[in-house]
């Protein structure tokens, strides 16, 4: 029985006990809604940079692009020129759906042995909470960009718009005093998350591979969605003092209002916790695709010849030369050789 989970749940926790209790009961909201916050964006920034230029410095001395189709070879055969693309083109289309439609996790299967014979199936739940959570993530991300902008950018607007357009006040007008606007994102990002962890522990063999690391940032993207939702919802939040502390912070002239429960330090806490993460994490498949030689490489090996930059001259020693240095001995040993 894999209770990695449990590693992490305990450790979100205690993360959550930590900025509660510190901020309600000690009063260090300067640590974490000041340091703790600058220091994880300045640890986002730097170790994403670090990932990423090791992985630029990386050699790539061959052609090893990942294919599903036909090559480009004799003009008579028809070439798959996105699965296996031969120009940069091709790889510009196949990387675009690779990242906004995640193609290649479409075209996912599952094995299973059913009745002694071997069956595959389409994983489309996975595909698709999987491009349900990365969507609503980025829609949530940038709709929270308004805190930091003043006055809030017309693509921030629109998007705050469309996520906000099955609000309550629109499906019931009656039902619109008291109550706040409902974000499609924010829900969906938490039964997407929701999903991606039950998959974990209900498939034996994803339950089987899973660390404690891949259930950590499940959680605690839990932790954000849960906490968010609180705070929309369920209790009293000061917008205005809460936009005065992130202009504060984005202008670098941080600011601690009254008024900001410590609700909303545990939501902040999680998002620099989350950050400081994301670079060492498996998270960094953000960074990490647009760098993959196994995605990003054309398959023209049959068009262009590809010289390895490894190969530095180095001295050999030919056979010519080795018999000629050995002849006696081995025809002594009974080996034979070109020359007699």
């Amino acid at each position: 029985m894999n209770v990695n989970y449990i590693f992490s749940l305990i450790a979100v926790v205690v993360l959550f006990l930590l900025s509660y209790v510190g901020v309600e009961a000690m009063g260090l909201q300067v640590i974490f809604g000041v340091i703790i916050p600058y220091a994880a964006f300045i640890v986002f920034i730097v170790g994403f940079l670090y990932r990423v230029m090791g992985w630029s410095r990386s050699a790539v001395p061959f052609r090893i692009p990942t294919t599903c189709g036909q090559q480009k070879s004799l003009p008579w055969i028809k070439q798959n020129k996105i699965d296996n693309p031969s120009s940069t083109g091709g790889v510009i289309i196949r990387m675009a759906l690779e990242i906004l439609a995640f193609r290649s996790l479409f075209r996912n299967t599952r094995m299973e042995l059913n009745d002694q014979k071997l069956t595959y199936k389409w994983e489309i739940w996975l595909w698709v909470f999987a491009l349900a959570f990365h969507y609503s993530f980025l829609v949530v991300l940038v709709r929270h960009m308004r805190f930091f902008f003043e006055p809030v950018p017309l693509v921030i607007k629109i998007i705050e718009l469309l996520d906000g357009f099955f609000r309550i006040e629109f499906l019931s007008p009656v039902l619109k005093v008291g109550l706040p606007g409902i974000y499609i994102s924010g829900l969906v990002l938490l039964a997407s998350v929701t999903f991606l962890f039950l998959r974990r522990i209900v498939n034996p063999q994803v339950r089987y591979i899973s660390l404690a690391a891949d259930y950590f940032p499940l959680f605690l993207i839990m932790g954000i969605a849960i906490t968010g939702i609180m705070m929309r919802y369920f209790t009293k939040l000061d917008i205005v003092a809460v936009k005065e502390l992130t202009m504060g912070l984005a202008t670098l002239h941080p600011t601690l209002p009254e008024g900001i429960g410590a609700l909303f330090y545990v939501h902040l806490f999680f998002v620099s916790v989350l950050f400081a993460y994301f670079p060492f994490s498996k998270l960094m498949h953000l960074g990490g695709i647009f760098l993959s030689p196994t995605r990003n490489l054309a398959n023209n090996n049959r068009a262009v010849r590809h010289v390895n930059p490894w190969n530095y001259p180095v001295p050999v020693h030919t056979y010519e030369e080795y018999e000629e240095e050995f002849r006696e001995k081995m025809i002594e040993a009974g080996l034979p050789v070109e020359k007699e």
